[in-house]
């Protein structure tokens, strides 16, 4: 039998990308490893590889108090709920501005772009959402952020390279815009779509500042929010620890930890989309590409 020979330049590549993806690793990995970690290895050059002792008392310092589980529901109703309402109003929106024969086209997408640049205010914005009585409720995080226009106006351009005799075809056989819209223009348009799933779940994920603005509730913080505060917080709490058993817990919690323990449960959830994202994003991409 003839031995296979090594593609040596392919392997070369390969090394070399395998060194580069290590390096992009580590960092996150140096976290997992930091949010283990004592104060014993404070200071410690061991814990860029392992910490002398793991430790979940800085996870566990997170969680005693069920902010952080409330905060995680929280967060993931709101991601689900608003990148769904997003996707939907953004697809909607794009498809109708793609159309040079629709009424009012130019002057709607002057003034949806007019938006990008201009805006009313934090009070006149604060005024609008008080009056339709979205405070303290997880509508504030959903419905005023339904809609970004640069993911609209992304949209709107791939909706615009698609051929028109796609849709010309089907309205011939009885189909009206909003079938065309479901049954010819999604199916073909899986690349952008999955990006923008990617792109709405990470800022619903990621939100915070409106929460901060109208909800009260501490029962209704999202994720974000709730990590944001424990580590406002963080030295108050371990120097003035409600009960014995809790201060006893704090002591070898260390703001370091802490820090790289919220990096790791606040990303660890929207990380494990991409795997997701991809395969839909893959499966859209050989759609699209037979489009004629």
């Amino acid at each position: 039998m003839h031995k296979k020979k090594i593609d040596v330049p392919n392997a070369i590549i390969t090394f070399f990308l395998g060194i580069i993806a290590l390096i992009t690793l580590f960092p996150f990995y140096q976290t997992v490893m930091l949010s283990f970690s004592t104060v014993i290895d404070a200071g410690s050059s061991k814990v860029f590889l392992y910490p002398s002792k793991f430790d979940v008392s800085a996870y566990y310092y997170l969680y005693v108090d069920g902010k952080v589980v409330k905060g995680l529901i929280v967060s993931i109703i709101v991601t689900v709920a608003g990148t769904a309402l997003s996707l939907a109003v953004s697809t909607a929106g794009a498809y109708a501005l793609s159309k040079k024969t629709m009424p009012g086209r130019n002057l709607m997408f002057n003034a949806i772009i007019f938006t990008m640049f201009f805006s009313g205010g934090l009070i006149p914005y604060f005024l609008t959402v008080q009056k339709l009585h979205m405070q303290n409720s997880m509508l504030v995080m959903i419905v005023p952020l339904a809609v970004n226009t640069f993911y609209l106006i992304l949209m709107k351009n791939f909706f615009n390279t698609i051929p028109a005799s796609l849709e010309e075809s089907a309205k011939i056989d009885g189909a009206n815009d909003i079938v065309v819209l479901i049954r010819i223009v999604v199916p073909v348009s899986m690349p952008i779509l999955a990006t923008m799933v990617l792109f709405y779940a990470v800022d619903k994920w990621n939100e915070w500042w409106l929460p901060t603005l109208f909800i009260n509730d501490a029962d209704m913080y999202p994720l974000q929010l709730v990590l944001r505060n424990a580590l406002t917080n963080l030295s108050q709490i371990i120097n003035n620890s409600v009960g014995l058993q809790l201060a006893k817990s704090m002591q070898n919690v260390y703001g370091d930890s802490v820090r790289s323990a919220m990096i790791v449960i606040s990303a660890v959830p929207i990380i494990l989309v991409y795997p997701f994202i991809q395969k839909f994003f893959a499966k859209g991409i050989m759609i699209g590409s037979i489009k004629g």
